[in-house]
């Protein structure tokens, strides 16, 4: 896929003013930059989300299989 040059943008920009005119773009503007601050929050919050369901996932296998090693310990030493 070719990158967009200058002479692309300016022909993006001036599309966008045929369409929508000029009191209308700057609106867009601050819709658009208000949906991607939205969809990075989300992003990030999904991310520390997951990051912290492995660490209590991980911490809590620890916990389990310390228990098991215990369990198995107190086993041998019990008299047959």
């Amino acid at each position: 896929m070719p990158n967009i040059g200058g002479t692309g943008f300016i022909l993006l920009v001036i599309v966008a003013l045929l369409l929508f005119g000029p009191n209308k773009l700057p609106e867009l503007g601050r819709a658009v930059g208000r949906t991607f601050r939205e969809f990075k929050n989300g992003a990030q919050e999904i991310m520390s989300d997951e990051s912290s369901s492995r660490k209590g996932s991980s911490a809590s296998e620890v916990k389990s299989a310390e228990a098991a090693t215990v369990q198995k310990t107190e086993d041998k030493r019990l008299p047959e």
